[in-house]
C-alpha cells in the first residue's frame, strides 16, 4: 500500500470515523461510514432510464427527491443477485447528493477501534482497491471498509448525476 493511502486510512480512523454500517454482497461483508447513511429501505421497483450504465438500476422518488439507485453487485462486477425480501436499499448522502445503493442485506452497526482496521492489501494492477478504506477485523469477521464518498464521487459514478438530471 502506498504511504499516502495508509495515511488517509489512519487519519480518517483517528478523526473519529469508527462506526460502520455493515452490509452484505454475495458472501462478502462490507462496511461504510455510518455518518453517510440517511435511511435503509426495502427494495421497490424503480423507473428505468435509457442509455445509462448497467449498474444504474433506475431512479425513484423519495419524498420529492429524485434518487438514482445503484446495484452494488453490478458496480463491483459480482454475479447478478435475485432481489428478494432481504434485499435493501441504503440511502446515502455523499458529495452533496442522495443516492440509493442496492445490497443483499444489512447486518448491523459496529464500532471499530483504530487497531482493528488494517490497511487494504495491494494487489498491483490486478484488483482496484482505490475505494477500499481498509479491512476491519472483528472477532472472526473480516469487513471490507468502503470509502463510499470516494466511490460515489468517482468519474464513472458522475454518470449517475448526469443520468438523473436528464
Amino acid at each position: 500500500m502506498s504511504e499516502s493511502r495508509q495515511d488517509a486510512t489512519s487519519s480518517k480512523v483517528t478523526a473519529g470515523v469508527n462506526e460502520f454500517l455493515t452490509f452484505t454482497l454475495g458472501h462478502e461483508e462490507y462496511g461504510m461510514e455510518i455518518t453517510k447513511v440517511q435511511e435503509i429501505r426495502g427494495y421497490d421497483a424503480v423507473t428505468k432510464l435509457a442509455n445509462t450504465p448497467e449498474f444504474l438500476k433506475g431512479i425513484t422518488n423519495l419524498r420529492g427527491i429524485i434518487v438514482p439507485i445503484i446495484d452494488m453487485r453490478i458496480k463491483f462486477n459480482m454475479a447478478h443477485a435475485e432481489y428478494n425480501d432481504l434485499t435493501v436499499v441504503i440511502i446515502i448522502n455523499v458529495a452533496h447528493r442522495v443516492v440509493g445503493m442496492v445490497v443483499d442485506g444489512v447486518s448491523d452497526v459496529i464500532t471499530l477501534a483504530p487497531d482493528q482496521i488494517k490497511p487494504a492489501p495491494e494487489f498491483g494492477g490486478a484488483i482496484d482497491t482505490k475505494y477500499v478504506m481498509g479491512i476491519g477485523a472483528v472477532d472472526d469477521r473480516m469487513l471490507i471498509l468502503v470509502d463510499i464518498e470516494k466511490l460515489m464521487s468517482s468519474q464513472d459514478m458522475d454518470l449517475v448525476e448526469t443520468a438523473a438530471a436528464a
